[in-house]
């Protein structure tokens, strides 16, 4: 993703590269949903970047969603890599405040570290 730097960008450009793939489709067919990222350098509501992974689509793309994600999150840059490479628990981040959910619980619950593709390097 261009001209971002968040760290998060990185992960979500491989994710990009990985939907394309045949078990980035196959991933598509399992989860079916949209999910908006707000993502913000040091402090949640604060120059956040937003992104929106689409697992309908197949797609990843910077800016907000077009319509109603089923599921919104906030977080920090740190915050967001360590849900997404599974160093931290969803949950407990949760409870912590360190994430803001909007929308669909149950699609938020789906929203895990499987949906990632496993980074090689950050």
């Amino acid at each position: 993703m261009d001209g971002s730097s968040l760290k998060s960008a990185q992960l979500l450009e491989l994710m990009r590269q990985h939907l394309a793939t045949d078990a980035g489709k196959e991933l598509t067919k399992k989860v079916g949903l949209v999910y908006q990222l707000n993502v913000a350098p040091k402090k949640i509501g604060v120059d956040e970047e937003i992104f929106v992974v689409d697992l309908k689509k197949g797609e990843v793309t910077k800016g907000p969603y077009q319509g109603k994600p089923d599921a919104t999150f906030s977080f920090t840059d740190n915050d967001f890599l360590g849900i997404a490479t599974g160093k931290t628990n969803p949950q407990i981040a949760f409870i912590r405040g360190a994430i803001k959910i909007k929308g669909s619980i149950s699609a938020a619950q789906k929203f895990t570290p499987d949906i990632f593709p496993k980074p090689a390097k950050l």
